[in-house]
């Protein structure tokens, strides 16, 4: 489980319930006709902007930002270098039974030991990484969609409880309730859009671009076992994916 983002949420979401505890009654911004407008209806046009099967896919790509963890660049090079080394020894063959932690990797490895040439593996696995960046990509941008959306079906919500709140002015009674739709919608729309979808599409963002650069560093690796490359230059070689500072690290390490 990623904390930063549970601590996050649940930092963000209780901040604004204490603020709203120390002011008085919370049961005051409880409205089911703002909930119905903010919440079903940000729903509803979302699924307007995209197929149904992406809006679900993307319910599910979004428990990436809480539960998802990455693997750690420094393993991927450290069983690369290793299967590099036992290339080198035992030929291409000598891989097929061993045992590979990485899916990605472990798919490459197999092309590798099937026979396939270069080209081929690299045109396939480009390909994995590319429909995988995809599919990331739709569930950002629902999302950013639902951010978007929030913020406009508080805004309508508003409008409703203004008109609604004009037309009872004879009639203080129903003035209240009305106040209360227009400024708890603005106040639903702000909180989903600001505490939960923006912050969800950020970190789906910022976990493509981790999944991105582990994949591709497996391509390099798997590129220079095919090509017969030495398992230390090509250890050199996939450093280069890694932050000046952690390449340097390593290498005290190994001294």
């Amino acid at each position: 489980m990623d904390l930063a983002t549970l601590v996050g949420l649940v930092g963000g979401l209780g901040v604004i319930i204490a603020a709203i505890l120390v002011g008085g009654s919370a049961i005051v911004f409880l409205d089911v006709a703002s909930v119905l407008i903010v919440g079903l209806g940000t729903v509803m046009v979302v699924l307007m902007k995209f197929p149904l099967a992406h809006f679900l896919a993307a319910m599910k790509i979004g428990m990436k930002a809480f539960f998802h963890k990455s693997e750690n660049p420094d393993d991927l090079i450290r069983e690369g270098v290793a299967l590099a080394n036992v290339a080198r020894k035992e030929g291409v063959l000598g891989l097929e039974n061993q045992e590979i932690s990485n899916v990605f990797l472990k798919r490459g490895i197999t092309f590798c030991v099937d026979g396939h040439e270069p080209e081929f593996v690299r045109s396939m696995l480009n390909k994995d990484i590319n429909l995988t960046i995809e599919r990331h990509e739709r569930g950002q941008a629902i999302f950013k969609a639902i951010a978007d959306v929030a913020p406009a079906m508080g805004m309508i919500g508003t409008l409703v409880g203004l008109v609604q709140m004009l037309s009872a002015m004879d009639d203080p009674k129903k003035i209240g309730p009305a106040m209360a739709v227009a400024l708890l919608t603005t106040l639903y729309g702000a909180i989903i859009a600001n505490t939960i979808a923006t912050p969800i599409a950020d970190k789906l963002a910022h976990r493509s671009n981790e999944e991105r650069l582990n994949k591709n560093l497996i391509l390099e690796a798997i590129n220079g076992i095919q090509e017969g490359i030495n398992p230390r230059v090509m250890e050199e070689l996939l450093k280069t994916y890694l932050p000046p500072s952690q390449r340097d690290s390593d290498d005290k390490e190994a001294a």
